[in-house]
């Protein structure tokens, strides 16, 4: 294909499992299909063949991912195809392949059924997700509801290899092309800490990798918690940072000043985690998690893949969403902690980590060590992951409550269900439904739906959530707001009563509530040190409370970001990971806007201009005079802002460009940007 080899040069010829593919019959016949091969061997590639074909003859394609990091890789990667007359975007309506989120995806086949007529192809990557409990049941119910209403487009969905594929492939009504092909062999092993004469785990990883830089490979390491990806690459760092050659010591040096530069550029002073990991970097390890700011975890990803930096430690995040392949993969954590307290990670799992090993076009083979303590342990592990089989893969839709109140809430507001019946016809066509009717196993369950989906209704017409009429259910204007959010529907009711409840609008009160809902992300603790700070700062405001965990530090810090305070200053104060702040305060500022929107359906209109306040206080991260400068002067930030303020007060008409570039940060572009601002 033309297209193909302009898009990707570098690919000379197809590799045998997407050859295997195609000579059954792949691209040339109708049918669905679940295409499961091994992790980096090609079912990207296949998945696009089939996009351009459906396109070149005349029809639409969604490709549906499961994060937003994915979809931006996946938009930046296809932009290729605009130079033969393909769009790509994120809108069906305006792209012949559009990159969808699951949930952008859900909301579609609820409200938009034109746009879903017209989709001939729809392309699920990451398709094993749908045994994951949180992003699982979206994208189940969004395929069932378009096999309902557009039975003739076609699905492929590309996977990892299950255990149960054909018992899934049975409720898509799909072929199943399964290959074990890798680009790179995988070689999995088991070690013992005796086997690298080493007293500890952190020890042995040092071993490996002091190996492994002789070899001039690299090391992504996996380990339970954040604290311990810091830990782990602290003690690395110091253990081989005296050996680092002079120049490659000045590689690292660059990356870690280039970690550094980042709250730089947005007026904070490097936290406390900045440098720390700037200085494991210039021991030529990093670690990565959610506690950093964003582009600081690009630019890890950027520099390991580029080979500046000798090892990374990360979270299990990291074996989802991002494209970081690394010659050695060692698992050192293969527990994880739950209610039950800590329980063995699934084999699944275990199989994602360890396909992050090899890297293309690099390796001649990867390797996947995961670390035991003793002999005895060793062999438990490797009966329980090298040999032992991946986990049947099944529906989490019933387990996941909210899931199923948001399906049950979308089918009635989308016209697509009004009574019962209906529901429980909808809900056997999921793949929960399939299973529950041809798995023996769980017929035991198949009272269960009925009584969730009644149960269910009982809950939502008590909360004013759909209402019953002579012609059927239908959804309030309160459940057409829940139904076209993404938001659960714990947060919508806890945030409708917050409206009727309220007399006045307190906005410390009002973040804190925020804070507490499930969909808020938390600002967390590093340690316990910051709890009585956390609870003063909440009792200066009028806020008083007992225990303090995630929902308190997140409410501090949101408290003392839209007073301006920096990153710097909020971890010091309370001990968090605050690089996560900016994506907390976008978040509050989108949840305040939702509350705003709840107060409108509830008839509550005296706090419209307050809360709009808030959601640019939370947004912009300032106080409430120069909102004004930040909204009406694009890019000009809280930081010069103030300083504008505090320079020249509130009125610019009268300062000149030249003066206005005296402020510090300020420069021809942006004074010019910022007389026009004064002149409107």
């Amino acid at each position: 294909m033309k297209i193909i080899k302009d898009c990707y040069p570098f690919i000379e010829k197809l590799n045998p499992a997407q050859k295997a593919a195609i000579k059954q019959g792949y691209l040339e016949d109708q049918h669905n299909y679940i295409l499961a091969i091994p992790t980096a061997s090609g079912k990207t590639l296949l998945g696009l063949m089939a996009a351009i074909k459906t396109i070149l003859e005349g029809g639409k394609v969604i490709y549906t991912v499961p994060l937003i990091s994915i979809q931006n890789e996946k938009i930046k990667e296809f932009k290729e195809l605009e130079k033969h007359g393909i769009s790509v975007g994120k809108d069906p309506r305006s792209s012949d392949l559009a990159i969808m989120v699951f949930e952008s995806f859900d909301i579609l086949t609820r409200f938009s059924w034109n746009t879903l007529k017209e989709i001939d192809l729809l392309i699920v990557d990451e398709f094993h997700m749908i045994g994951e409990y949180t992003r699982g049941p979206i994208i189940e119910c969004a395929i069932t509801r378009s096999m309902i209403l557009n039975p003739g487009m076609r699905i492929i969905a590309l996977s990892a290899t299950l255990s149960n594929l054909e018992e899934i492939g049975a409720w898509l009504n799909a072929k199943v092309i399964q290959h074990d092909y890798r680009p790179v062999p995988l070689y999995k092993e088991v070690i013992s800490l005796d086997m690298l004469n080493a007293r500890e785990k952190n020890e042995a990883i040092v071993k490996i990798l002091q190996d492994a830089i002789k070899d001039e490979n690299q090391i992504l390491v996996f380990v339970s918690t954040r604290r311990f990806t810091e830990a782990l690459a602290t003690f690395v760092s110091q253990k081989i940072g005296k050996k680092i050659p002079k120049e490659t010591r000045k590689k690292f040096n660059e990356v870690a000043d280039k970690i550094l530069e980042i709250p730089q550029k947005s007026g904070s002073a490097p936290t406390f985690t900045c440098l720390k990991l700037a200085e494991c970097i210039r021991g030529g390890v990093a670690f990565h998690h959610a506690g950093l700011f964003t582009r600081q975890r690009e630019i890890i990803e950027d520099e390991f893949r580029n080979g500046n930096l000798y090892m990374i430690t990360a979270t299990p995040s990291l074996m989802y969403g991002v494209n970081l392949p690394s010659q050695t993969v060692i698992i050192r954590d293969y527990t994880r902690w739950t209610r039950q307290g800590p329980k063995w990670i699934p084999v699944f799992d275990y199989e994602q980590m360890s396909g992050r090993a090899g890297r293309p076009q690099y390796d001649q083979v990867g390797y996947s060590y995961l670390l035991a303590k003793s002999p005895e342990e060793a062999y438990q592990l490797r009966e329980y992951y090298i040999q032992g089989e991946v986990e049947p893969t099944s529906s989490k839709l019933i387990e996941n409550k909210d899931a199923v109140y948001h399906q049950i809430i979308g089918q009635i507001a989308a016209g697509l269900s009004d009574n019962p019946d209906e529901l429980i016809e909808f809900f056997k066509k999921t793949f929960y439904g399939h299973q529950l009717t041809n798995n023996p196993n769980m017929n035991i369950f198949a009272d269960n739906l009925e009584y969730e989906i009644n149960s269910s209704l009982e809950f939502f017409i008590k909360n004013e959530i759909i209402r019953p009429t002579p012609t059927g259910l239908r959804a309030t204007p309160f459940g057409l707001l829940i139904a076209n959010s993404n938001y659960s529907v714990e947060t919508s009711i806890k945030l409708r009563h917050l409206a009727t409840e309220m007399d006045e609008l307190d906005t410390y009160k009002l973040i804190y509530e925020i804070c507490k809902t499930p969909d808020m992300p938390f600002i967390s603790f590093k340690t316990r040190k910051g709890k009585d700070r956390v609870r003063e700062k909440l009792q200066e405001n009028g806020i008083f409370v007992m225990d303090v965990g995630n929902p308190e530090a997140t409410a501090s810090s949101l408290i003392e970001w839209i007073n301006e305070r920096s990153e710097y200053e909020i971890e010091n104060l309370f001990n968090v990971y605050a690089a996560s702040t900016r994506r907390a305060a976008y978040e509050a500022s989108q949840l305040i806007r939702f509350f705003k929107k709840i107060c409108e359906v509830a008839g509550v209109y005296g706090h419209s201009q307050a809360l709009d306040m808030l959601t640019a206080r939370l947004y912009y991260g300032v106080k409430e005079d120069i909102i004004p400068f930040v909204v009406g002067v694009k890019r000009l930030g809280r930081v010069r802002a103030r300083r504008l303020v505090k320079t020249f007060g509130y009125n610019l008409e009268n300062v000149n460009e030249d003066e206005l570039q005296k402020v510090d940060g300020i420069g021809p572009k942006m004074a010019a940007a910022i007389k026009k601002y004064a002149k409107r």
